[in-house]
């Protein structure tokens, strides 16, 4: 992956422009005008799994973006299953989908239906996750994540004192003992927010103000497998009695996914943290409503936002230029190289929540309402 060449920003401006510019997409090749003639056509959704909220909100939210411009849905949950994503769109394929949307478990695993979509003149969307090793992803919409995680980073950072809310220097010296977690490694998006958060981190790091005091690392040893809660609070606590059982305390805990750092949170609290009301800085992402209520507690720091119904609304625009027989609008060509080819992609942007701006962000804007996040 060509990081340095992600973009940085997208402005507001900028994003309303190309949503409203996917309605107006240019004619494409011969071969794709030809299938524009699809009206109430079947659009195959598969989704990772019912475990995490926000692939529930994303699901119901292209179903209804899709239903809504007249299109039929299928959408299916694999529940983090490979085998059973495999099966889904291969039914799908079967069934006579014209389009497929893909939310993969493992980019890499999923060649074989690939192939028969391309056999079959069905494009793909790759979902938020870039499918990796074949030749045969049409699109990509997802957020800018390596800009994701250089907000888990900067949050961190901000809640350990380190830096002021508006980037400058802060009173915080350290050093600071930190632990980091990564996503999945089967997952391309986590290791685009592992290097956006590292390479934040990394020169205080280098100079003494954080202080891994486990010596964990790398991607590897730092990844959550399936983004799995309980793999996380393991491995939490596992840190906490090899290398905290001497007193020395846990200041700051980078956590790539609301979930991860609500298992996190609870090895904390069952090892004593929380008792005088304190808790180590704890990142997250995905604005789920446990994790923004445990933000409001004043338990977990900060997450992530990232409005799924914009990305949702996006995809569904994608979708249907793309059986109008037109191109849809991207903003990014040159950066996620899956291994076979460089995928067009579009972004939207994210934004650090914490107890500040949660409601400014998350109720004003319409996420939640009150009522939910009493």
């Amino acid at each position: 992956m060509k990081y340095t060449r992600l973009m940085a920003a997208v402005s507001a401006a900028t994003l309303v422009t190309t949503m409203a510019a996917c309605g107006s997409a240019e004619k494409t090749t011969d071969k794709e005008a030809s299938s524009g003639n699809n009206s109430g056509a079947l659009v195959g959704i598969t989704m990772p799994t019912k475990s995490s909220e926000r692939w529930i909100h994303d699901g119901d939210n292209l179903k209804s973006q899709l239903e809504g411009l007249g299109y039929k849905v299928d959408l299916q949950y694999a529940e983090n299953d490979i085998p059973t994503q495999t099966q889904q769109l291969d039914s799908q394929i079967t069934k006579g989908a014209k389009l497929l949307i893909i939310a993969s478990i493992d980019g890499t695993a999923l060649s074989s239906q690939l192939d028969n979509a391309k056999a079959a003149n069905i494009p793909v969307i790759a979902y938020d996750r870039l499918i990796r090793g074949n030749a045969n992803v049409d699109y990509y919409t997802t957020f800018d994540n390596f800009k994701v995680g250089v907000q888990q980073a900067t949050s961190l950072l901000t809640g350990l004192g380190v830096l002021k809310a508006d980037g400058s220097k802060g009173d915080g010296k350290g050093p600071f003992n930190v632990e980091l977690f990564a996503g999945s490694p089967d997952d391309n998006n986590a290791t685009f927010f592992f290097n956006g958060a590292m390479s934040i981190l990394d020169p205080y790091i280098k100079d003494g103000t954080l202080v891994v005091k486990s010596g964990q690392k790398d991607f590897k040893t730092v990844a959550t497998l399936r983004w799995d809660p309980e793999t996380a609070q393991k491995r939490m606590e596992n840190i906490l009695t090899s290398t905290y059982k001497a007193g020395a305390k846990v200041n700051g805990v980078l956590s790539p996914y609301d979930g991860i750092s609500i298992g996190i949170l609870s090895a904390l609290k069952s090892a004593g943290y929380g008792t005088d009301g304190k808790y180590p800085t704890v990142t997250g992402q995905d604005a789920e409503l446990a994790s923004v209520k445990s933000i409001i507690k004043g338990e977990q720091y900060s997450t992530i936002y990232k409005d799924t119904r914009q990305l949702a609304k996006v995809t569904g625009e994608m979708a249907d230029a793309i059986l109008k027989g037109q191109t849809p609008q991207t903003n990014n060509t040159t950066d996620y190289d899956n291994g076979k080819k460089v995928v067009p992609a579009q972004l939207l942007q994210s934004v650090i929540v914490d107890k500040d701006n949660y409601q400014k962000v998350i109720v004003d804007g319409g996420y939640y309402t009150a009522d939910q996040l009493k």
